[in-house]
């Protein structure tokens, strides 16, 4: 038994410590950037893609200023394969109301008696306590109501411009894109974080896109720090509110 407690409470004691990990990394100094080396748009980066299929013997004069290639002065400046850069642009400013008000309400009655009934109620009166009878067998009272009001009010407003790495190219052509940014302020650290799905051609000559144009948009503004520790609840509170029923 006494082992059994130990166990108990060195497992106690772990998963507390796994519940600070994220705490202890500010705790007396800033917190810490997330390490980039490892990330998606690094390893796309990284990615040395197909050889291009040029024509063989083809003699191309240097001194001309056309040139087909991304980097030349005509040339198409978009992303559109693994390991380019673009950027994205969110302008959300959104509204919504919407209020619900219903209300409903019925009432029934219904009696049924058997005053007579081949003579049986007068013969069963006669047995029954005093007061009692069979000429009103049956009655019933129903009453019900019912009221219901909801109401939502929301406003967004967000502006931010992120560069995003393209980290895929599937196989219809759709560019899969990858972003983060992460700003830090004294003790505060802000993330920006943005991924989804473009069509090449939706991405503008300079190279831009807005997030309205990217499928299956994930677009996360947070950050971490002291002070959103200081707003968010703690572990065993948001443990006890997802528990308790009351």
């Amino acid at each position: 038994m006494k082992h059994s407690n130990l166990t108990q409470l060195a497992l106690f004691l772990f998963g507390l410590g796994i519940a600070g990990c994220g705490r202890v990394d500010h705790l007396g100094k800033a917190p810490s950037f997330t390490d980039n080396t490892e990330s998606a748009e690094h390893v796309a980066m990284l990615w040395p893609g197909l050889p291009q299929h040029t024509q063989p013997h083809r003699v191309v004069d240097q001194s001309s200023l056309w040139s087909g290639g991304q980097s030349s002065l005509l040339g198409d400046q978009r992303a559109m394969k693994k390991g380019d850069i673009l950027t994205v642009v969110i302008e959300i400013d959104e509204k919504a109301e919407i209020s619900n008000d219903t209300s409903r309400q019925r009432s029934g009655s219904e009696s049924m008696g058997v005053p007579n009934l081949f003579g049986l109620p007068q013969r069963v009166d006669q047995k029954l306590p005093a007061g009692a009878s069979l000429a009103d067998a049956v009655e019933i009272d129903s009453d019900s109501e019912s009221k219901g009001k909801g109401s939502v009010k929301r406003k967004e407003k967000l502006t931010l411009r992120v560069a995003a790495t393209v980290v895929d190219v599937l196989p219809n052509g759709v560019l899969s894109i990858n972003g983060s940014q992460e700003l830090r302020v004294n003790f505060e650290l802000r993330e920006l974080l943005v991924s989804g799905f473009v069509r090449p051609e939706d991405i503008s000559r300079q190279n831009e896109i807005t997030y309205d144009k990217i499928a299956s948009a994930r677009v996360s503004y947070g950050g971490r720090g002291q002070i959103t520790d200081v707003q968010q609840p703690r572990y065993g509170q948001q443990v006890l509110d997802m528990v308790l029923p009351f």
